[in-house]
């Protein structure tokens, strides 16, 4: 997707509908700078707003996506490309996710082995000794939980016994014994239980 050719689009429909951008950002209950970031192409609108922007700029989701209002014989098309589109840059995100999840895992083992390493070697006392090695088990914890958030919704997990592609509760990742990103959970689909890896695409 063009982010520079939807936010010239945008304005466009914006102008044309005789909005001006405060009074578009109070319709949607933002602030005028977001919307400001879309029309010069910085950022796209958030899906929780996408159609209601639409019905204010009385258009379609596929015409924001493609940066124009799109005719009928050119609709099957567009809308496949921008499908394909929103898929590839979920795609993309997800990774991103997961590299970030390895950094903070890594990040939260490391401040805390050299929070323990501290209080261990260095002379101090006890309160503050219990109080570094506390912090540090606290930072870990709450490293682990985002981590583990972040494997959750990122990507999908695939079922061995049924094929079956789809994303868990956190409380599903969290209980289930793993091995790096294949772990043991049960199928929503099959309901059995297998060794699931983690895949980026849904098909």
């Amino acid at each position: 997707m063009n982010q520079i050719k939807i936010g010239k689009f945008i304005a466009q429909r914006r102008k044309n509908a005789g909005l001006t951008q405060i009074q578009l950002a109070e319709k949607l209950g933002i602030t005028d700078r977001a919307v400001s970031k879309w029309e010069n192409g910085k950022a796209m609108p958030d899906s929780s707003i996408m159609l209601e922007l639409c019905d204010l700029l009385k258009i379609t989701v596929n015409d924001l996506l493609s940066g124009e209002v799109v005719t009928m014989e050119n609709y099957n098309k567009e809308l496949e490309n921008n499908l394909l589109e929103m898929i590839k840059q979920k795609e993309q995100a997800d990774k991103r996710l997961l590299s970030v999840e390895v950094f903070i895992g890594i990040t939260a083992t490391v401040v805390l082995f050299a929070l323990i390493f501290v209080a261990a070697f260095v002379q101090m006392s006890n309160g503050l000794r219990i109080t570094l090695i506390v912090f540090g088990f606290v930072l870990f914890l709450a490293g682990c939980f985002y981590a583990l958030r972040m494997e959750q919704v990122a990507g999908y997990y695939t079922c061995k016994e049924c094929g079956h592609r789809y994303a868990p509760t956190y409380r599903a990742v969290a209980m289930a014994p793993h091995m790096g990103r294949t772990r043991y959970m049960r199928c929503p689909q099959c309901e059995k239980k297998s060794w699931q890896k983690k895949v980026l695409s849904k098909d």
